[in-house]
């Protein structure tokens, strides 16, 4: 029995003239006739048909929102994601049994009257007036099919949703409006198949299909007659008759439909008095929405896609056009991630950073030559629990990383070196490069302006015994700090920034490269992994450097049509001459070989690569490539508040974190498994003689980083005096100190520097900053 009103509102007399007026109007302006009765009911009969008449003529039928699916490079399942879940399927692939029970219990008389049945109304209105309160509806299948295309277009505003949905005359009056001319147009079958496909059955299910596969974990053609009933019956009130939450409720309303079915002779009663007794058998599907839910540990790179399409305007020129189409579904997205990489890049995670230990690690992979995005996982998941976190430390802040990045230190040097060589500087240039010196007085910069030493900072090395004369191959390898400040002084800060550029290489947040040097020798500025993968992949690619890109295609199919969407192509542009980048493939097959990334070497193909470690061993880097892939991995503190000494990672202990140490090794396993079996090409290497200077052998990585300046204002600067650095503000500069004693920071790190407090935060700020090799 349903519960009567609990006062308020219409009395029974007013909402029996309310609802008598709506429907024999409808009936009224089918047939052409007047019905004087109107006045009664508060209506004037001529203004009524003439608002009426005046509503328009065509319904509007977007195409039913349904789910997207979004694909690996093979064709293999990352996600589903969608606004609402829903299959569209055609009438012959629903159950006879969910035809006939949803228009039992809905709207017997469906296949005898047009668009509003004025039997129906007559009988509602009787039985209404009757029990004193609104008991029984009249509204008939077309009619509810017209309501949810209202809702269906409003999508997700919520104010476009009150409006389709509001109990008042007017909509009414247009909902019927709209019913006669869907009668006409369209016809039985296709209104029911239309309204089974639209309307929705709870938990999620929007459309037959996605209820069937909801609560029973099969397909609408194939649902019995009990089933049916219980699907048609949550119609009316799916929070009510949820048999999830309320079983007993939701058995007793399919028991009505069952037995509605028998009056109605689509069943004989022997059929609806066994199927009455049978359990609800439910199979319960639990709803896979969202990035949240992807396979292959593809979390963050599926979300990556979702931006993408949000930002990029070859999907809409606007965000809200753009959202629109996201949310409307119906996509197939194949993207370029490669199955066999992703798995080796979270294994080689797994199996050197736990989840649960005080810093993280990403790692990011892109083939050069194409920009696609290869692979990209991270050692703490996607979530929003412990350990857990919805940043992606592998990406931009626009696409939801960090705020800024994170100091990349000295994999920035061959940046430096790059725009050296592609000015004319020779593979063999020296510099006497002592192991301390003072910044230069001034420097270069863009404009013609010129930085200057006001606080007169210093630089130094790693050790005392790396003093020089050194030429570039050496001073790459053991990444000498003072002979790249030296470079720097030589050629000014223009051409680094200019070849940057080119490379595609911003901060974290978005902008340019702060024009000082720290920023410029050492890797101060917060940076993406996947930026310096992709930039390392124009020296893999002899020069040519290609935007970064996840998306391959997009098939879109709605209302049963199936069309191909554009998609962002990866623009391809020479950063630098090919024996420029030659001449840089070979600097860093030697630090692979013989310097400081010897922990990363692979031993069955040509690669290179640069490690880095920055102020007071916050982060660690190895960024390193093949002639077919290249990879960037960071390990550190989201927040940069952990400094990597006297810690354990991955069960591993570590007196001190190196470039070489950690994230060396995640870079090897990963890229070695993501080429297994995959051709195996060499550089085209060139010949570096070796400066008769060259002294060192070589050393550890271990012993091997990058020192220097301290800074706290616009010119950078300080006192770094090899008991570390003081990080300044954007442009603010300098590295840790050279000695082993890790310093004690005489400053806080500003709060904008980090998006929250633990290591589900985000970056760092992109001044201050210094590195170790």
């Amino acid at each position: 029995m349903p519960k009567k009103r609990s006062g308020g509102g219409l009395s029974p007399t007013q909402q029996a003239a309310k609802f008598l007026g709506v429907s024999v109007l409808a009936g009224a302006v089918m047939a052409g006739i007047a019905v004087p009765a109107f006045g009664a009911l508060g209506l004037a009969a001529k203004g009524s048909v003439e608002g009426f008449d005046e509503i328009p003529a065509n319904l509007k039928r977007p195409p039913l929102s349904q789910r997207t699916t979004i694909l690996d490079n093979q064709g293999g399942q990352i996600a589903t994601v969608y606004s609402r879940d829903r299959t569209v399927v055609d009438l012959k692939d629903i159950s006879p049994y969910m035809q006939k029970a949803i228009v039992a219990i809905e709207d017997a008389r469906f296949y005898e009257h047009g668009a509003v049945d004025l039997k129906g109304v007559l009988r509602a209105l009787n039985k209404n007036a009757q029990s004193g309160n609104v008991s029984e509806g009249a509204s008939t299948l077309t009619q509810q099919y017209v309501k949810n295309v209202f809702v269906e277009e409003a999508g997700n505003d919520p104010t476009k949703v009150a409006q389709a949905t509001q109990q008042t005359l007017g909509r009414k009056v247009r909902e019927l409006k709209f019913a006669i001319q869907v009668e006409e147009e369209l016809g039985k079958k296709k209104i029911l198949e239309n309204y089974l496909n639209i309307t929705f059955f709870g938990q999620q299910a929007y459309g037959v299909e996605a209820a069937a596969q909801r609560y029973f974990s099969k397909s609408a053609k194939d649902l019995e007659v009990q089933e049916a009933a219980l699907l048609a019956g949550i119609v009316q009130s799916p929070t009510r008759y949820d048999p999830v939450n309320d079983e007993a409720e939701a058995t007793k309303r399919r028991n009505v439909v069952l037995q509605r079915m028998a009056e109605v002779h689509d069943i004989s009663q022997a059929e609806a008095t066994a199927a009455k007794k049978k359990p609800l058998g439910l199979k319960v599907s639990k709803p896979n929405n969202g990035c949240i839910t992807a396979v292959k540990d593809a979390s963050f790179f599926c979300e990556y896609v979702r931006k993408e399409f949000l930002n990029d305007p070859v999907f809409g020129k606007t965000q809200k056009a753009r959202a629109k189409v996201w949310d409307q579904g119906g996509l197939t997205i194949r993207t370029t991630l490669d199955p066999q990489a992703q798995k080796s890049v979270q294994t080689s995670l797994k199996d050197h950073v736990n989840q649960s230990d005080k810093v993280a690690a990403a790692s990011t992979l892109v083939e050069p030559g194409s920009g696609k995005i290869l692979a990209m996982g991270q050692s703490k998941p996607y979530g929003f629990g412990k350990n857990e976190t919805v940043i992606n430390y592998s990406v931009d802040y626009s696409m939801g990383g960090s705020n800024f990045g994170f100091p990349t230190g000295s994999t920035f040097k061959p940046f430096l070196a790059a725009a050296a060589l592609e000015g004319g500087k020779p593979a063999t240039q020296s510099y006497p490069a002592p192991y301390e010196m003072p910044y230069p007085d001034s420097v270069q910069a863009c404009g013609g302006k010129t930085w200057r030493n006001t606080d007169k900072a210093k630089v130094e090395n790693e050790d005392e015994s790396e003093s020089g004369p050194y030429a570039l191959k050496k001073a790459m390898a053991l990444s000498v700090n003072t002979y790249f400040v030296q470079m720097l002084e030589d050629i000014g800060m223009c051409p680094v920034v200019e070849m940057t550029d080119k490379l595609g290489v911003v901060q974290g947040n978005g902008t340019k490269l702060p024009e000082q040097p720290s920023s410029m020798t050492l890797g101060s500025t917060g940076i993406s992994p996947l930026t310096m993968a992709s930039a390392y992949a124009a020296f893999a690619n002899r020069g040519t450097y290609c935007t970064p890109v996840a998306i391959a295609s997009i098939s879109q199919q709605l209302g049963g049509e199936k069309k191909s969407l554009p998609v962002p192509k990866s623009s391809c542009s020479r950063a630098m001459s090919e024996t420029t980048a030659d001449t840089i493939n070979t600097l860093l097959s030697g630090v692979v070989d013989s310097g400081t990334g010897q922990q990363a070497g692979l031993t069955d193909r040509a690669n290179a690569g640069k490690t880095g470690t920055t102020d007071y061993r916050k982060n660690a880097w190895f960024v390193g490539y093949t002639p077919n892939m290249s990879g960037a991995v960071w390990v550190g503190s989201a927040t940069q508040k952990v400094k990597m000494v006297n810690i354990t990672i991955g069960g591993t202990w570590h007196e001190k974190v190196f470039g070489g140490a950690v994230p060396g090794p995640i870079w090897k396993d990963a890229m070695t498994g993501a080429l297994s079996g995959k051709d195996s090409p060499g550089f085209n290497l060139v010949d570096i003689p070796d400066a008769d200077k060259d002294r060192d052998k070589g050393r550890d990585d271990d012993n091997n980083g990058d020192d220097g300046a301290n800074g706290d204002n616009d010119n950078g600067g300080g006192n770094g005096n090899g008991n570390g650095e003081n990080r300044g503000n954007d442009n603010g500069g300098g590295t840790d100190g050279g000695q082993p004693q890790i310093p004690t920071p005489t400053f806080s790190i500003p709060d904008e520097w980090t998006i929250g407090g633990n290591d589900n935060g985000g970056g760092n700020g992109n001044g201050g900053g210094g590195n170790w090799p």
